[in-house]
């Protein structure tokens, strides 16, 4: 079962605008030696729709590369809103070893009904060579799935879970967290709610944020996942405001910029047509950053 807490890497470019390979392994490195379980390559955060299938495959291959050396689960982003293609990125998975599952949007822009969108998973689950960890972001597809619809495909076999970022907990994910299989998991896609999610039996999160102070996020998922709610709430009160400031533009600006901020990319650039964050989103962003003190710091009296 999928666990834990997962950091969807952002792609690092060089002055050039090329893809800064280095940097990603080394970013890799840092989140995983610093508490998270897993990595996700080509995820919304990584800016994979400005990528070309050269740059592609070399993203995965540096992610493979450092989660197999650490033995961490690493996931792949590889959905499309077609059909056909969402097939093929799943099939050439088979091809890269350490590839624990794939993570796959539901199909935006074309605003499919509720039961294609179904359909359209289920084509897919038959022929992927992993499992298969949709992702339901109706935010940015315009396009959502209800719990009747996750709970069905929850029980398809090779689809293993769900990054759920509905931006809230609302009904239909609460139904969905009562009623799924326990083999199933339920994974938080939206960083400021994380810890309600696990309370309520979330398995973990797929966290952008944890790029940064990632041991108070490993931490913050460690100590839900065990009883210790007050420890998680000291977590997620510390954490609350960077998240809030990370997303204050549109993402991964804010946090590229405070990457490049703190030394660990070249530089804070993103591809058109997205741009650079602020200065003010990144002044907001560094006054909320939690202090680097004990990722243990005991919860206070309530």
């Amino acid at each position: 079962m999928v666990r834990g807490l997962h950091v969807p890497l952002v792609t690092p470019f060089d002055e050039d605008g090329a893809v800064d390979l280095a940097a990603l392994e080394r970013l890799a490195g840092e989140v995983l030696a610093d508490g998270a379980d897993g990595l996700v390559a080509l995820a919304t955060t990584a800016e994979a729709s400005s990528l070309d299938e050269r740059e592609r495959d070399a993203v995965v291959e540096v992610c493979a590369r450092v989660s197999a050396d650490r033995g961490a689960a690493l996931m792949v982003g590889a959905g499309t809103n077609d059909t056909r293609t969402t097939i093929a990125r799943h099939e050439a998975l088979a091809a890269i070893e350490g590839v624990t599952a794939s993570l796959a949007v539901v199909p935006y822009y074309v605003r499919p009904s509720e039961a294609a969108i179904v359909a359209h998973f289920q084509a897919v689950a038959a022929r992927s060579p992993v499992p298969i960890v949709l992702y339901n972001i109706p935010y940015r597809t315009g396009a959502a799935l209800g719990a009747a619809a996750l709970l069905e495909l929850a029980g398809t076999d090779g689809i293993v879970g769900v990054k759920q970022a509905v931006n809230g907990v609302d009904a239909d994910t609460l139904r969905l967290l009562a009623d799924a299989p326990t083999d199933f998991a339920v994974l938080c896609g939206d960083d400021a709610f994380i810890l309600p999610l696990l309370l309520m039996g979330a398995g973990g999160a797929i966290a952008a944020s944890a790029h940064l102070c990632t041991e108070r996020f490993a931490a913050l998922v460690a100590a839900a996942g065990a009883g210790r709610v007050d420890e998680a709430r000291e977590h997620a009160e510390a954490l609350l405001a960077l998240v809030l400031a990370l997303f204050s533009e549109p993402s991964p600006a804010v946090l590229k910029a405070m990457l490049h901020d703190a030394g660990r990319i070249a530089t804070p650039a993103l591809r058109m047509p997205l741009q650079a964050a602020s200065e003010a989103g990144l002044a907001r962003a560094r006054r909320s950053a939690p202090s680097r003190s004990s990722a243990r710091a005991p919860a206070r009296a309530r």
